[in-house]
């Protein structure tokens, strides 16, 4: 049996805030459910397809950063946190073990769903056509060189090191695939918002957690990077392929 789709699943043990939530979500034709624990969360995301997750930190007795890192295993759905918590520390957490964005409570309802929605939408186009850049012709095999003996595989949307795959999250493979279609050229933070984000609500942490697993990926030293360079105050750009 198929199973039944939802833009998106929210998880929060404040079931006063997670029920209004969904509720303004499906007023607006966005449609959303909702739990309060980790295991009805993963319960959920089983028997169900979900284009996008949004996340509490606190779940009872166990944390948002868990289930995180457990849909992580399996899938690149977008997670944004949604915490009361507004430490730094609590947000770099959350981004750098795979969430896409971290929003702190309270929020304004009408500025979530506007990045909800385009979030979703772009995770939904993904699954349709692998996330591809249509700006770049690979070999016969797929493969588009980097730098040394390192490779996209625009087939299976992988790096190729040493003869070994490494795995990309689909935003990851999407920005580095933009990078690469652009190189050459300073590529702005706003580039990459619209492009690639295609929100201009992600906020520039987001972007430089993303450039460095990329560079942790790529670079044989991520702090000096000879591949993906920082233009200060401007954006990015990546170097013309490299011996």
């Amino acid at each position: 049996m198929d199973k039944e789709d939802y833009k998106v699943l929210m998880i929060d043990d404040d079931e006063m805030i997670a029920a209004a939530t969904s509720e303004y979500f499906n007023m607006f034709g966005v449609k959303t459910a909702y739990v309060t624990s980790y295991d009805d969360a993963v319960a959920f995301i089983d028997a169900h397809d979900v284009s996008l997750l949004l996340l509490d930190i606190n779940l009872g007795d166990k944390s948002g950063f868990d289930l995180c890192k457990k849909v992580r295993d399996n899938c690149d759905i977008p997670i944004f946190f949604i915490s009361a918590r507004t430490s730094d520390r609590d947000a770099l957490i959350a981004l750098n073990i795979g969430g896409d964005d971290y929003i702190t409570k309270p929020y304004t309802l009408s500025v979530l769903l506007a990045k909800v929605k385009a979030a979703a939408a772009r995770y939904d186009r993904t699954r349709e056509n692998n996330g591809a850049v249509h700006s770049v012709t690979p070999s016969d095999d797929g493969l588009v060189k980097l730098i040394g003996d390192i490779y996209l595989n625009t087939n299976i949307h992988k790096i190729i090191s040493g003869g070994k795959e490494i795995t990309l999250k689909a935003l990851e493979y999407k920005l580095l695939y933009y990078l690469y279609s652009n190189r050459g050229r300073v590529v702005s933070k706003d580039d990459l918002l619209k492009d690639v984000w295609e929100d201009e609500y992600i906020n520039e942490g987001t972007i430089a957690v993303h450039i460095r697993h990329l560079r942790e990926k790529i670079e044989a030293d991520p702090k000096e990077p000879q591949l993906i360079k920082t233009v200060w105050g401007v954006g990015y750009m990546m170097e013309e392929t490299v011996s």
